[in-house]
């Protein structure tokens, strides 16, 4: 096991890769997608519910030598880059949509991973979904009246539709017609995902990079007029079915799976960890399940995090696990104190768990 850090593009910067490296991390999982510099209003209630913003990127395909210049840097602070989570918006929206594009975003991704494997970027994270993560609010419910992200199904209108031009809360299109994205069912959903696996999988293989997918977040089974494909464990573990190759797996999201409706989350570690089918690990508490659920500080919730841990030494995974949306703590730094103590606990957990168990 590897303690990493994950970090948004805005934060990709000497500060933040020290910080890494003094809390213990050794590898990073990176974001090359702007979703803060994007967003219309700072507030995270306005982000999840009204959307990011807007990404810039439709004719601006990542390029080697930034991803090359950008694994030096990273390399210099003694961190590796494990991985990339999620593409851009503005590169696959019409996949995601069946849109008259696809074929050629479709060729533009594999050409992404070529160079990505030339790079040395062994795992590339993606989230199958049009309408992405949404619906959460930001409280001061944590302990300690911190404020935490929390997902009330009985808030919001679920069903509220997505703006044409508009993917995973990204604007992609400023000058798109007025209207709402037709509503998609969970055939075609699947329908576009096998599309989406039988083009891009052989190249992922032939470049030797693990191409894993991320739970549905909030784990409903519609959301916006949209189908979700993995919002229960069952329906998650279809995906190893549609395309079978050592590069298909699960960008495992701990807090995700154990939102979900009737899983067991220990259960779903413990299988595919054994079958070498986890990319990395987003190590994150929750309290309750949807229609009702908040995130936690990580010792705090629903969770037994150290069994976690040692069901992954039993099965000697030797994957990534980074800390993902813990709560804000109450200081100038919110983000990086809340990060410290999460990576504090892992790395102490880990360290419990590989020299006494």
């Amino acid at each position: 096991m590897k303690l990493g850090l994950g970090l948004y593009k805005n934060l990709l910067n000497s500060t933040n890769f020290q910080f890494a490296k003094q809390a213990g991390a050794t590898h990073l999982v990176v974001q090359l997608v702007d979703y803060v510099k994007g967003t219309k209003n700072p507030s995270l209630t306005q982000n999840y519910l009204d959307g990011w913003g807007v990404t810039y990127n439709r004719d601006k395909m990542w390029q080697y030598e930034d991803l090359m210049a950008l694994k030096k840097e990273i390399e210099s602070y003694g961190l590796k880059w494990e991985a990339i989570e999620n593409f851009d918006p503005a590169h696959w929206y019409d996949i995601l949509l069946d849109g008259p594009e696809k074929k050629v975003q479709i060729e533009n991704l594999k050409q992404t991973l070529k160079m990505v494997g030339k790079v040395g970027i062994p795992i590339v994270g993606y989230y199958f979904s049009i309408a992405g993560v949404w619906g959460w609010t930001s409280k001061h419910t944590g302990r300690g009246n911190a404020k935490s992200i929390e997902f009330d199904q009985s808030l919001i209108d679920v069903n509220r539709p997505i703006p044409n031009g508009m993917v995973w809360n990204m604007q992609y299109d400023l000058d798109g017609e007025n209207g709402f994205i037709a509503p998609v069912s969970r055939s075609e959903m699947w329908e576009r995902l096998q599309y989406f696996l039988n083009e891009i999988m052989p190249v992922a293989e032939e470049n030797n990079i693990k191409l894993v997918a991320h739970p549905d977040d909030p784990p409903v089974k519609n959301m916006r007029g949209t189908a979700r494909l993995f919002y229960r464990t069952e329906e998650y573990e279809k995906l190893l079915n549609l395309y079978d190759s050592p590069s298909n797996g699960f960008e495992l999201c701990m807090g995700t799976v154990q939102e979900m409706e009737g899983s067991n989350l220990l259960d779903f570690l413990d299988n595919y960890s054994r079958l070498d089918k986890i990319g990395y690990i987003h190590y994150r508490n929750v309290i309750g399940k949807v229609p009702h659920y908040r995130e936690a500080f990580v010792d705090e919730g629903d969770i037994n995090m150290i069994k976690a841990l040692e069901i992954l030494k039993k099965n000697n995974y030797d994957g990534i696990i980074i800390p993902d949306h813990t709560p804000e703590m109450s200081c100038d730094a919110a983000w990086h104190a809340g990060m410290a103590f999460a990576m504090g606990y892992i790395k102490g957990a880990m360290q419990s768990v590989e020299n006494y168990t």
